[in-house]
């Protein structure tokens, strides 16, 4: 079976994100980029699959620059067999990702896509949710467990009161959570060998997709700055503030 996975290029998660002056966006210049951490665990989960002898070859795809090649090596190098970079401007939203992976999707016909649940730039939490619907697969969201038998998958994923298992039919998409692997390192040799790994470039015209989206982002503000805490010298004091100067008791 063939499993796709995606992959989305974002700041790095060390870096502290700046605020481009004029309010239009984030300040991408000379900053780190890395592969979402969410999406390294899809990744992982697909060449785990591999090694398992479940899949017969993993396929990793993103949407974005063409700076987003460097993310796909990276992929390449931790065990994926190809790689296809639909190339975009970086500020798609969500659905217009979707719509794209959707394109990749008829194209290649996967019998499993994994992705990470969210990014940590926008960290909107749907675009796996979204291709599900498009392209009418049954989806198992969150995964911390992804056990496939036969022509069915077992998602057990995590909710608010504990866990939940479900059982898609192939195909279907998978979104990550954290407790579903630890992602590995690329060793060196392996990163020499991605080099000569195939790395197919497509564009949203020629997958007939329009990218056109209907909202726009009026302003982008940092958060504001916390103020200091303070001492309190005893509970009765405390109660007597959380009541009368932060009413909330």
């Amino acid at each position: 079976m063939k499993v796709m996975a995606a992959v989305k290029r974002v700041v790095d998660y060390n870096v502290k994100v700046r605020v481009k002056a004029d309010g239009t966006g984030v300040d991408l210049s000379n900053v780190k980029m890395a592969m979402n951490p969410f999406c390294e665990i899809a990744v992982e989960e697909a060449v785990r699959l591999k090694e398992q002898g479940v899949a017969s070859e993993v396929v990793v795809v993103t949407v974005g620059s063409s700076g987003a090649q460097e993310q796909l090596r990276t992929a390449l190098a931790l065990g994926a067999d190809r790689a296809i970079l639909v190339e975009a401007a970086d500020d798609l939203g969500s659905l217009a990702v979707a719509r794209l992976l959707k394109a990749v999707v008829d194209k290649e016909q996967p019998q499993l896509v994994i992705l990470g649940k969210q990014a940590i730039d926008s960290d909107n939490n749907q675009t796996g949710q979204m291709l599900a619907a498009l392209s009418g697969y049954g989806q198992g969201t969150f995964a911390s467990k992804v056990e496939i038998s036969g022509d069915s998958v077992a998602v057990t994923r995590e909710i608010d009161g504990g866990a939940q298992t479900v059982s898609l039919k192939l195909p279907a998409i998978v979104t990550t959570d954290l407790r579903l692997n630890e992602p590995r390192y690329a060793s060196l040799p392996n990163i020499m060998k991605a080099k000569k790994k195939p790395l197919e470039t497509l564009t949203p015209d020629a997958l007939g997709v329009s990218t056109v989206s209907t909202n726009k982002t009026l302003k982008v503000e940092a958060p504001a700055a916390r103020s200091a805490g303070i001492k309190v010298k005893s509970v009765a004091e405390l109660v007597e503030k959380l009541k009368n100067e932060a009413k909330v008791i």
